[in-house]
């Protein structure tokens, strides 16, 4: 995939997410909302940095089993069940994003919600990459 993110100087400066991205590819990939389950199907971790973090990873995890990389990605959303918990823990949850995908960030947004299917799950991800 070719990705081109774009930032336009009209718009306020992105921070761990890019304005645009223009993705030119052969393969979508839909990427289901990912919670912090195990391989078993507990949800773990108790805080919201835990969650995030395993969220993440099973998202990736989807996305390398069909051949993806962090930088094919396209869009994520970001489900949370406390915006204001995570509004503050987004530096913490930007250093996790960094040190799992990188920094060819995705077109992004963050929608609060009531709850989540998983009632103990505090963050949800999901998204869609292409890939070459």
């Amino acid at each position: 995939m070719t990705a081109e993110r774009v930032n336009p100087s009209e718009l306020s400066p992105p921070t761990g997410f890019s304005h645009a991205v223009v993705a030119t590819g052969s393969r979508l990939v839909f990427l289901a909302g990912q919670t912090a389950l195990d391989p078993s199907g507990a949800v773990v971790g108790t805080g919201l940095s835990e969650q995030f973090e395993r969220a993440l990873t099973n998202l990736l995890t989807a996305l390398k089993a069909v051949g993806g990389t962090p930088a094919d990605l396209a869009r994520v959303t970001v489900y949370t069940t406390d915006l204001a918990d995570y509004r503050a823990r987004a530096p913490e949850l930007g250093r996790i994003w960094r040190r799992l995908a990188g920094r060819d960030y995705p077109a992004m947004a963050v929608v609060g919600a009531v709850r989540l299917w998983d009632e103990q799950a505090l963050v949800e991800l999901d998204g869609f990459a292409v890939l070459a």
